[in-house]
């Protein structure tokens, strides 16, 4: 019998002249659902430290040294923040490997194992929103960049300096320039696909660690160590009044990864085994988090003896050591570490999301430049200085990160038992297990909204009325993405057990991922289609599968929902960015998804009763 061939019809050509997605594109997939970004990969090869290296490019960043710093100055003890970043990270490491089973067992990104639980078309739902987020917050942090770069220029070319008094869509000619360069290194780094990506990451989380390792030394030794201390705050809190504040620090961690957290799929496929990427979660997030959390607090208490002030933005305290080397080194790193969290946390998603709505027209680099070109549409550099801007668009957005966790945590490991039809997830078929009605799963739907709808209120209106100086009921929008995972969580699971539609193929083995071998160890010879696109299929269906009629196969072109999506006020979740006017506070936001009726057309699917243990 003859191996699949590489690519296949529906492939696009790629601009770069060759294929980068490495993904089995069968011919018997449509069009109009897969192409080879989005198909299961014929290989499987990240290793653990690939993965670390991941967190690590994630955790490096000014976002993020910013953020861990202001865990210090909450009036805690020492030992209170240590006790809360240990608490917020594994939270996160478990969370983290729960996303990544699913696309690691099946080898396809986050928006396709959505069409399991959301429906072959209702996966346009989470893609959408987590790609809008990813677009707005890949402009901020390639900004931020920018501002980096801006101090290199003024420090070796000071005739840069006269153009900071040109300006144009409120940025200086500068800035323009400083941005264009880094948006076009980003591009073609991203261009050059999955594997050069891998490379960069790898490199580069080790890089950022020798240049803050050197930073924190020397400083140290111009502070002496006597001088050094672990709390940044003027303030202590009591013992009582430290306990909400240390749910407080908690909650802000698990916010901050929260983006990365939810579409970590899109690089978990990737890893040689689940075992690889359980492995290097254990050493990206809570073994570097903490290295990286201590090298901050050393370096952001050296300044105070050093220079008289606290200064807890990296850049700025490489500018104020005013030496061209230092200038140099630490401006380039800073970039490079920008850079690094842009591309894992700000590119890969849209570039996935994107093209999962149209993956005929659609590739993964024409998502990722959507995402590009629409960032600097966006002129990002003129509403994140604008809280209330932050907070009332994205940050009412990205409150829906947390239903989206958890609709998707709920629908594989409970009510599809990890059982999942990889073929199925690539046919229009009406006949197919995800078709539900016209496309939609309605209970996923019901829950993105009803969960949602709190969620949404509880990060706008305690905002809103501490505005207009009614009461102050900020502190419950720290805990908005553990509220809306709940209720995501809780509130599917009602829905199908009222109403079962996912399918757990109980007795059934062919074609079935079960949450035991990995996608690249599935034969991929002998696989068979699992649903028949034609009249011609079905009058000659292959033995094994499934033979529905040419009317069935008639199926519609795929519709897309475009809700919207992110957080702000504080941390802005997934984002490795702290707001610049949070002090401690920690994300808060949300938004309804306004979903049309799918259809009226139902094809009712029985689920087995109880559940197995979640995570293998």
């Amino acid at each position: 019998m003859s191996s699949t061939p590489l690519t296949g019809p529906h492939d696009l050509v790629e601009a770069a002249g060759h294929p980068h997605g490495g993904g089995n594109m069968k011919p018997h997939y449509d069009e109009r659902l897969a192409n080879e970004d989005l198909a299961p990969l014929r290989k499987q090869k990240w290793s653990s430290y690939n993965i670390f290296a991941f967190w690590m490019s994630d955790v490096h960043s000014v976002g993020g040294y910013v953020t861990a710093g202001s865990l210090f100055a909450l009036g805690l003890q020492s030992w209170q923040v240590f006790v809360a970043l240990i608490a917020g990270i594994v939270i996160v490491q478990v969370f983290a490997n729960m996303v990544a089973k699913p696309s690691q067992k099946t080898g396809v990104p986050y928006p396709v194992i959505n069409r399991v639980v959301f429906g072959i078309r209702g996966a346009n739902i989470p893609a959408i929103i987590r790609g809008l987020i990813a677009i707005a917050w890949y402009g901020v942090q390639t900004f931020l960049a920018a501002e980096s770069l801006n101090i290199i220029f003024l420090k070796f070319v000071p005739g840069s300096a006269a153009l900071l008094d040109v300006s144009f869509a409120g940025l200086s000619a500068l800035g323009w320039i400083s941005y264009a360069i880094l948006w076009v290194a980003q591009f073609l780094l991203f261009w050059n696909g999955m594997e050069v990506i891998r490379r960069f990451i790898d490199w580069a989380g080790p890089a950022v660690y020798v240049v803050m390792i050197i930073l924190a030394v020397y400083l140290v030794s111009q502070a002496g160590v006597q001088n050094i201390s672990f709390t940044l705050s003027t303030t202590q809190l009591d013992f009582w009044a430290s306990i909400p504040v240390m749910f407080a620090a908690i909650a802000l961690v698990v916010s901050y990864f929260s983006g990365p957290m939810l579409n970590f799929g899109d690089f978990a496929r990737y890893g040689k085994s689940f075992a690889a990427v359980k492995k290097g979660n254990f050493w990206g997030l809570p073994i570097n988090f903490m290295f990286f959390s201590l090298l901050t607090v050393i370096t952001a208490s050296a300044t105070v003896p050093v220079f008289g002030a606290l200064i807890t933005d990296p850049i700025k305290t490489v500018e104020q050591i005013d030496t061209p080397f230092a200038i140099l080194l630490g401006g380039l790193t800073f970039v490079t570490a920008t850079v690094g969290i842009n591309i894992v946390a700000n590119f890969i998603s849209p570039a996935f999301d994107f093209s999962n709505v149209a993956p005929k027209k659609i590739s993964w680099r024409a998502g990722g430049m959507i995402a590009a070109v629409g960032s600097t549409f966006l002129m990002p550099w003129n509403w994140y200085s604008n809280a209330d801007a932050i907070h009332y668009s994205l940050g009412v957005l990205g409150a829906l990160i947390g239903p989206l966790f958890g609709i998707l945590i709920a629908g594989y490991y409970i009510s599809a038992r990890q059982r999942v039809k990889v073929d199925a997830m690539f046919t229009m078929d009406a006949a197919g297990p995800y078709w539900y009605r016209n496309g939609f799963n309605p209970n996923a739907v019901k829950a993105v909204v009803a969960a949602g709808v709190p969620t949404v209120a509880i990060a706008i209106f305690p905002k809103m009325f501490a505005d207009l100086g009614l009461f102050n009921l900020s502190a419950i929008s720290d805990y908005s993405w553990f509220i809306g995972c709940g209720l995501g969580y809780v509130l599917f699971l009602l829905f199908e057990r009222l109403d079962p539609r996912i399918p757990t193929f109980e007795g059934e083995t062919e074609g079935i991922s079960d949450g035991t071998a990995d996608a690249a160890d599935a034969p991929t010879e002998t696989e068979v289609p699992a649903f028949a696109q034609s009249a011609q299929d079905a009058a000659a269906p292959v033995p094994g599968s499934l033979a529905p009629s040419a009317q069935d196969a008639a199926a519609p072109v795929p519709g897309s929902l475009a809700p919207s999506a992110q957080d702000a006020a504080a941390p802005v979740p997934g984002s490795g960015v702290m707001a610049r006017e949070a002090q401690g506070s920690l994300p808060q936001a949300a938004q309804e998804v306004v979903v049309p009726e799918p259809g009226t057309s139902s094809r009712r699917r029985p689920t087995a009763g109880t559940a197995r243990e979640a995570l293998a």
